[in-house]
This record gives structure tokens, sequence and C-alpha cells, in this order.
């Protein structure tokens, strides 16, 4: 079985686009989504409509719930911006899809750990420094997963974790969004470092699950001016580099 994993795609159609083009050549035989579709200030609604004609199992990531319970003036600027686009039949879509998801018995999905749609599971924030989650409390806290394979975004940074019972727990990146800052747990910021749309491909093979990640060029550029346009510098510079605006 070979699966497509995408993730973190953050209403960036024209990302979204760019993968969908190379799943033609790699010809998985499965499409998943890892949730937060449609946070930001690109094209939402584009974007919904084609994941719902598309329907490929997804679960809901924090922004898609924050969209759906939240108050429009309760919302952060990104949930705020997509909010506006959408239509009643987007947030009943976003309102359906699940925390949690199996596509196989062997293989689980959510959008960030098992628990908690809003903390990272293979990374953890000292001081505002982006570290590796040690192996043992990431074991630990997937311990009730009786599942080989383990899909999880939200951290927007490309992942593989092997741990020691066996188990993979693998994070394609994010398709549409490849830097950002945060203040939870710490003030921090997670960046690809480059302006890629990427998204993962998983491969059960004899000796087991292997691991590619893709990293596509697209118009980056012309996502940027959008997101400038509607005042977003802060993602025009992370959309065109690949880096957070302000990396301090």
């Amino acid at each position: 079985m070979r699966i497509a994993v995408l993730a973190d795609i953050h209403g960036n159609f024209d990302a979204l686009s760019a993968v969908v083009e190379d799943l033609e050549t790699v010809r998985p035989d499965l499409v998943v989504n890892l949730g937060d579709s449609l946070s930001g200030p690109l094209k939402a609604r584009e974007t919904a409509d084609f994941l719902m004609a598309r329907d490929w199992p997804t679960v809901r990531g924090n922004h898609d719930r924050y969209i759906v319970e939240k108050a429009i003036d309760e919302m952060g600027a990104s949930d705020r911006a997509a909010a506006g686009e959408l239509e009643q039949r987007h947030r009943d879509w976003l309102g359906r899809l699940p925390f949690n998801a199996r596509v196989d018995d062997d293989v689980a999905m959510f959008h960030a750990t098992p628990t908690d749609d809003n903390r990272y599971l293979t990374e953890c924030v000292v001081d505002g420094r982006v570290d590796m989650r040690p192996v043992d409390l990431v074991q630990a806290e997937t311990a009730g997963i009786d599942a080989s394979l383990i899909l999880c975004g939200h951290s927007h940074l490309a992942r593989v974790m092997e741990l020691p019972d066996g188990r993979c727990v693998f994070n394609p990146g994010s398709v549409g969004q490849p830097a950002y800052d945060d203040v939870l747990p710490s003030p921090h910021v997670m960046q690809a470092e480059s302006p890629h749309a990427r998204y993962g491909i998983a491969e059960r093979c004899r000796a087991g699950w292997r691991f590619s990640f893709r990293a596509l060029r697209y118009d980056w550029q012309a996502a940027a001016a959008l997101a400038a346009s509607r005042g977003r510098a802060d993602w025009a510079h992370a959309l065109s580099t690949g880096f957070a605006l302000n990396p301090d």
C-alpha cells in the first residue's frame, strides 16, 4: 500500500494544486489529509470546494475546529480570513470531520497528538528553541495506538520517528504554510526553510514502512502577493522564503 499524506494546507490552493499534479505521477493507493485545511488569508473557499469534492479521508485540525466553534470576532486573523470566505456548507463539512481516524487496520491518523489537536507530538519547545521530543515520551503518549504507522501533522515540519516498539510516526510537513510563529507553549517559530509545497509518501514494503518527502515548486510569489494584498506581511514573507518574518 502506498499512502500520500497531506497536512496543513491552510487554504493555499495553489500549493495544493501542485501536490495534486504530482500525485498523478506518484499514483498512490490512497490520499489522506491530516487537517488545518483552510485557515489563512489565501483561497479558503476554493480549497474547501476541492477537498469536499475529493472526499479524501480527513481529520480535523485545531484551526478547523476554531472556524467551526468560535464566533468570528473571537478568531485569530488567519481563521477569521478563512471564515469570511466560507458558506454554511463548508462549515458543516468542517464540523463533521473526526478528531482521529483509521484508514487501515494498521494505520492511525490525527492532526497533532492522540488527545490534543493543539500540541506537538514529536517536537518540544524549550526557551523558544524547537527540539525533537525524546522518543520514549512519544512512545508513552501513543501507547494506546495499536497501529504500525501513526500519521500526524500540526508542526509543519517533515519528520519520521521510529519508536522502540517498532511503530513509526510520520509527519509529512505542510502543504501550504512553510513557516509561522506561535506563543504556545512558549514563543517560538517553525520553519521549513524553503517555500516549497510539501507532502509525504508512506509505503508498506516487505521490511515495513518506508517514507519519502516531496518538496514541490509552485508560484509561491503569487501566493505571497495575495497574502500581502490582504495585509498579512508575515504570511507573505513565510510563503516566499520558508522562514518566519520575525524569528526572534
